[in-house]
């Protein structure tokens, strides 16, 4: 019986100190960490391109108890969430969240874990909701534009695809020259 940590953060600007301290004081065996973000774009595939979450997921046994921090470290939809759990709970793998004090091997914990799943949830969305209210009166008012587009030289594209398409530059070649860090700055 291992006990596992799993530490996920979203941004390259956080931090995993306080995930990291948090199964430091549950004595853990061993930690899955990983850097991933999800965007409206890929909530779809959050689950499934999570390289850590997988390995974690074959390691744990029966017996085993996973600890993380919050819920939302460990899937961020409530469907993601309870398909985790599932698995977890199909494994004979218990579950204990320290933000929320939810213990799996606990019916009740059980139903707080689902609650809390949904309430993350439903403050993610609210907060998305808020924001695009947020963009809308702002262009309403003028003061939001959006990005500037990027100006492409399409005689300088020509001849990359060119090199490219004959071998001679490879994709990440062609990116380089085709988009220097002036175009990213002025299309800020």
């Amino acid at each position: 019986m291992s006990k596992i940590g799993c530490i996920r953060v979203s941004t390259g600007h956080q931090e995993t100190a306080r995930q990291q301290e948090i199964t430091c004081d549950y004595q853990v065996d061993r930690i899955f960490s990983e850097n991933i973000s999800v965007s409206t774009q890929n909530a779809s595939l959050f689950a499934t391109d999570r390289p850590q979450l997988k390995a974690m997921l074959d390691y744990v046994r029966e017996g085993d108890t996973l600890y993380v921090e919050s819920i939302s470290r460990l899937g961020r939809s409530t469907k993601d969430l309870l398909n985790i759990i599932g698995t977890l709970t199909e494994k004979g793998v218990t579950l204990i969240s320290h933000k929320e004090n939810i213990d799996t091997d606990t019916p009740t914990g059980k139903f707080m874990l689902t609650v809390f799943a949904a309430l993350s949830q439903l403050e993610r969305e609210q907060l998305k909701q808020r924001q695009r209210e947020g963009i809308e009166i702002a262009k309403a008012q003028g003061k939001y534009t959006g990005r500037k587009p990027i100006e492409i030289d399409w005689t300088k594209f020509g001849q990359l695809y060119g090199e490219w398409k004959s071998k001679n530059i490879t994709g990440r070649d062609f990116m380089r020259r085709m988009v220097s860090v002036n175009l990213f700055m002025r299309s800020a």
